[in-house]
């Protein structure tokens, strides 16, 4: 419900005067709500959003507009996006039916036009935007993605916003690289394993990170050692030499948290990982 005041002027040779403020009530036929299905992000990832919008009134509102900022934020004087709308995700139901594609310019921002709310009934928009290089990532981040609705039958624009943040845990990846290439029978091999986090949290021993791997072909007396540090059996790892199953005890692996910067010019974020180097040696 809108506020509004108005004020009248009466005039006459004597002079001038004016009338008391009258304030009325606006009652909006519109309303309108936007929900993130999901309240986390990660770097490449899509997300999905629902904007209702609700007619109260006893006549179809045509010509409506959604318009949505994808989150943009100044930077140096130029606007970042951390969102980018998916083309072709759009889909519109209209009391719960699905409609032919509206029309769509993927911006940003993103704009829908051209759409009718029914009487008395409801309008729901879903489509999915993919997180850029420009969504802050890290504990202070957050995404707040706002969007518009208006038309000549609205009245007032209205606004809704929806505000999703970085996810909090590890995200980790493995690489395996073998030396030397070739080796020779009863020869010295060595795997490495780097493990890499570009989440914001550490992997910490209560996340139980354990590597497995089956040697072939088997080694035998084996060395290992975690960012240098020498691990014993059975203690730090298990191994078989007769199958080569090799695996880490749980908790035994930890990988430090990735550190964020925004480069200063474009504005991107550049995401530096934490690493932890597992490394075992053994005779083929």
């Amino acid at each position: 419900m809108a506020q509004f005041t108005n004020q009248a002027q009466l005039t006459y040779s004597g002079g001038a005067v004016n009338s008391n403020v009258a304030v009325g009530e606006l009652l909006e036929v519109l309303s309108a709500s936007k929900t993130a299905l999901g309240d986390s992000y990660g770097r490449g990832e899509d997300i999905t959003y629902v904007i209702s919008l609700v007619n109260s009134g006893n006549t179809v509102l045509t010509g409506v507009t959604v318009s949505d900022d994808l989150g943009g934020y100044a930077f140096d004087g130029q606007t970042l996006y951390p969102l980018d709308y998916v083309e072709g995700s759009l889909r519109l139901y209209a009391d719960g039916v699905l409609q032919g594609a509206p029309t769509v310019n993927p911006g940003p921002p993103l704009v829908v036009s051209g759409l009718n709310v029914p009487a008395e009934g409801s309008l729901m928009l879903i489509y999915r935007a993919r997180v850029t290089a420009f969504a802050p990532p890290g504990d202070a981040g957050s995404i707040t993605n706002t969007a518009t609705v208006s038309g000549s039958g609205v009245g007032a624009p209205i606004t809704v916003s929806e505000t999703v943040f970085p996810e909090a845990e590890p995200s980790l990846t493995v690489t395996k690289t073998v030396s030397p290439v070739p080796v020779t029978e009863n020869g010295q091999l060595t795997y490495t394993f780097l493990i890499q986090n570009t989440g914001s949290r550490a992997a910490v021993a209560t996340d139980d990170v354990t590597l497995t791997d089956d040697f072939d072909p088997i080694l035998r007396g084996l060395t290992v050692t975690l960012d240098g540090v020498p691990l014993s059996e059975p203690g730090d790892y298990t191994y078989n030499e007769t199958t080569g199953r090799f695996a880490t005890l749980p908790g035994r692996i930890t990988v430090p948290a990735a550190t964020f910067a925004q480069d200063t010019e474009t504005g991107a974020w550049v995401i530096t990982p934490g690493v932890t180097q597992l490394v075992v040696t053994g005779t083929v």
